[in-house]
């Protein structure tokens, strides 16, 4: 019988044993289920969390432009700020390598005020003195470079209006006492009378007819950054116009500013050439004319290409003026004027005028025959 009992409790052992195999298996759990570390406490799962400012930037990360204050303190500047004139200022732009933007004319003076220093983790700039003058745009951003080819990087820009209220000076100072502004029907227009405090309350002007103009944030709208801002120009906004500020303090009166409109085709000079003599003889004197008509604030350069060149001097004339042409449209004429006196037989042949702007080349040509 014991034969039959040792069997019998092996049977019985193998199936315990088959059963504890089964649950192991059933109690086997899900994906991402917490574990349960030695010691029997529960491990959680922990998430990075995102800075508030991160989210609202799509997780590009905060400014990297902050001001430095007294005793060690930082203040991360936002989209403006005001700030006490004549109190030095120091902003400092995270990375190893840092380009920035200021107000121009500190450049264009070479402005002993500014410096900017470098170092491995930031770079400083500093501002002494700073006046209402100083009102403007301040950004830096980190540059990225892949040998001798650098670019700013957009991610990690930072940018902030500077305000320097002066009771004084409530519009920012400006060298030019009486300024053009062109108008065009394809772009918006803007009247430059910035401010140097948000609070100022700013109006726009005609002077004739006297009349203050209507502000109605869609055709015409203000911004103390910019100026007036005027959305579709037309004939009817020209003349001489000025911008008026009030606070507390006394009203003042900014710059006036002389607004044209314009309605020139843009591209390539259009030029057109021609002679005072087509036919000539020697001993005559002849002019050859080179005229462009363009925008107003557009640059144009001559240069002459003629027969006998560099054997015999000839005068050459530049000049340039704003004319009126058709519905009081303004555009600017540039001519260059080539003088031949005493006419010699080197002297005929064909004349070729080039004309250059910024954004191309013309060429036209004639010519000088002898009788």
């Amino acid at each position: 019988m014991k034969p039959c009992w040792v069997l019998l409790t092996l049977a019985i052992l193998w199936l315990e044993l088959q059963n504890g195999a089964c649950q192991q298996v059933n109690r086997r759990k899900e994906a991402g289920e917490n574990r349960i570390r030695p010691g029997g406490k529960r491990a959680k799962v922990r998430y990075p969390k995102l800075k508030e400012k991160e989210k609202e930037a799509g997780g590009r990360g905060q400014s990297i432009l902050t001001q430095v204050l007294d005793k060690g303190r930082f203040l991360r500047l936002g989209e403006s700020v005001s700030l006490s004139p004549g109190n030095n200022i120091e902003l400092r732009c995270k990375g190893s390598n840092i380009g920035w933007s200021y107000p121009i004319y500190l450049d264009t003076f070479n402005d002993s005020r500014l410096s900017i220093k470098k170092s491995d983790k930031y770079s400083q700039f500093i501002l002494t003195s700073p006046s209402a003058a100083d009102t403007g745009m301040y950004s830096c951003w980190v540059t990225l470079c892949d040998g001798s080819e650098c670019l700013k990087d957009p991610d990690r820009t930072s940018r902030t209006y500077i305000y320097f209220p002066d009771k004084d000076d409530l519009f920012v100072p400006s060298t030019i006492h009486f300024e053009i502004v062109y108008l065009r029907p394809d772009r918006t227009a803007v009247i430059p009378c910035r401010v140097t405090s948000p609070l100022a309350k700013v109006s726009l002007h005609r002077e004739v007819p006297p009349e203050e103009m209507e502000v109605d944030g869609t055709l015409i709208s203000y911004d103390p950054t910019k100026g007036f801002i005027l959305q579709k120009p037309s004939p009817e906004h020209q003349g001489v116009f000025y911008c008026k500020a009030v606070t507390k303090a006394i009203p003042q009166i900014s710059t006036k500013y002389q607004l044209l409109y314009v309605e020139v085709p843009s591209g390539p000079p259009y030029v057109t050439i021609e002679a005072s003599l087509s036919s000539a003889r020697g001993g005559d004197n002849i002019n050859i004319t080179c005229t462009v008509l363009g925008e107003p604030e557009m640059d144009v350069t001559f240069t002459w290409t003629y027969p006998g060149q560099n054997l015999r001097p000839v005068g050459v004339r530049d000049s340039w003026r704003l004319i009126n042409r058709g519905m009081g449209h303004t555009t600017r004429i540039s001519q260059s004027v080539i003088a031949i006196d005493d006419l010699e037989t080197i002297d005929f042949g064909r004349y070729i005028c080039r004309a250059k702007n910024k954004r191309g080349e013309t060429a036209v040509a004639t010519s000088v025959h002898s009788n």
